[in-house]
């Protein structure tokens, strides 16, 4: 399953990210807050946006300027290169509750061949079919499936 935690502020799942996936995992995901990982997330806006550090849910949809144009643009991204949606993310956990999200999302991402997640990025298994992965020379798109 996917934890809470796993969720970024933005809506972006971290459990299905590559980032978060290989074996030689480098990102906790964007809410852990551990000194070792700390350069990840120096760069994100969104993360560090001061709106999100005093919402009650810690997610984007509360802010006033929701959805802000980094927010958008990031949405865009993910719809475009990944089918996923930031925003639809976070109209779902608004609307129905983050054990509806979680539910949805393993739902959705789970691997047909062993239960665990695939990554959103590149469609494949880390735990099933890494091999796969590191056979190949660069990460695919949606297309080359």
């Amino acid at each position: 399953m996917i934890k809470a935690e796993l969720i970024a502020p933005c809506g972006m799942n971290c459990a299905l990210c590559y980032a978060f996936l290989r074996k030689d995992r480098k990102c906790p995901g964007c809410n852990i807050v551990d000194s070792k990982y700390k350069f990840t997330h120096v760069k994100c806006i969104i993360r560090n946006c001061e709106n999100i550090k005093s919402s009650k849910s810690g997610f984007c949809y509360e802010c006033e300027v929701y959805p802000c144009k980094r927010l958008k643009q990031l949405d865009k991204r993910y719809k475009t290169k990944y089918r996923m949606s930031m925003l639809e993310n976070q109209e779902c956990i608004k609307k129905h509750s983050i054990e509806h999200f979680l539910d949805r999302e393993y739902e959705k991402w789970k691997c047909v061949k062993c239960g665990a997640v695939i990554c959103c990025h590149n469609g494949v298994c880390y735990n099933c079919e890494i091999n796969k992965l590191k056979n190949r020379k660069s990460q695919l798109s949606w297309e080359d499936k």
